[in-house]
């Protein structure tokens, strides 16, 4: 297919969306006036917001974002713009609803079988983060436990990047995640950091938030998870233009490792997170990385890996062993 073919297939594609939408809109801002109507009956609302997200589905979407996504399983295929629609026009309708009700019907969605559905519960975190931390980050962790594919991870980075803003101590709620056995969670680290500049609140971009980033990704780099690896280069790209001179430290220290160690994995994550830094940075670096390949099969070298892997032999070392009797 020559250029000019794939630009007119690409504006008819986006032509298409854009009416879809346009056609759209309308009955997704009413679906968010209906569902403020029922916050108080969660049954009703959760009913109310399938039938309505079925009717807004398009299956177009519903190929894109298999093809884009493995291991997702259910998904109606509603377009973004129209599920931010009826989600602003909910949160608007519900400003002074008690949090509690809100909690309730979160719980609910985020047990669905539709992941748009947990997508869109997913986004009262951060409004409840403000008033119910605990039962909020307890809805957040159960989430993340139940997380299997890159979209819903990072749908959660935002409200957790928010909630650690809001209460420092949450940090503890990453520093967990890192040795977590479940790449989808490990990889919620990076993704927090990723997304940390990006969020509304005091100290987003503080060089502080940029050290305690850069010591989560140094315990995760080596992780040999590409869904992992991917968000760590993301988090390193984000943070360099909050402390660029840290960042590029970190980057040539963790490189002489991936050198010293020929550690490809480390290197596919310093290779992939160049693009953000100085120009006399980048040169230095891929040469110091050249050749350096991920190996199919490669254990994690990770300190997050190591550390988890002595705890479990020293698990297992302390754990009582049945006794042997002479007959």
């Amino acid at each position: 297919m020559s250029a000019k073919s794939s630009a007119r297939t690409e504006s008819a594609i986006t032509l298409q969306s854009n009416l879809f939408v346009a056609t759209h809109l309308p009955r997704a801002k009413q679906l968010g006036g209906q569902l403020a109507d029922l916050i108080a009956d969660p049954d009703a609302f959760v009913a109310a917001l399938t039938a309505g997200l079925e009717e807004l589905a398009d299956p177009i979407v519903v190929i894109g974002i298999r093809s884009v996504t493995p291991g997702l399983s259910e998904v109606l295929g509603v377009r973004l713009p129209l599920l931010e629609a009826t989600h602003r026009t909910l949160s608007k309708a519900t400003k002074k609803a008690p949090a509690s009700l809100l909690l309730e019907i979160t719980g609910r969605l985020l047990g669905h079988g539709a992941a748009d559905v947990r997508w869109f519960g997913m986004w009262n975190f951060e409004r409840l983060l403000a008033t119910d931390p605990e039962p909020t980050w307890q809805l957040m962790r159960r989430a993340a436990a139940a997380a299997g594919e890159w979209i819903s991870v990072d749908t959660l980075a935002h409200p957790y990047a928010a909630g650690i803003l809001l209460d420092g101590l949450r940090w503890a709620e990453l520093e967990r995640l890192v040795y977590s056995p479940s790449r989808w969670e490990r990889r919620l680290v990076g993704s927090t950091m990723a997304t940390l500049p990006h969020v509304k609140y005091a100290g987003s971009r503080d060089k502080a938030a940029a050290a305690r980033g850069l010591q989560l990704i140094g315990q995760l780099i080596g992780d040999a998870e590409p869904d992992v690896q991917k968000a760590l280069s993301w988090a390193l790209r984000s943070l360099a233009p909050i402390d660029t001179a840290a960042v590029v430290t970190f980057v040539e220290r963790e490189a002489e490792k991936a050198r010293a160690t020929d550690d490809g994995h480390r290197a596919w994550v310093l290779r992939d997170s160049l693009s953000k830094l100085p120009n006399d940075a980048q040169k230095n670096l891929k040469a110091c990385l050249q050749g350096i390949r991920r190996r199919p099969g490669a254990p994690s070298t990770s300190l997050a890996a190591t550390t988890a892997a002595e705890l479990a032999s020293a698990d297992a070392d302390q754990r009582p062993r049945p006794s042997s009797r002479e007959e």
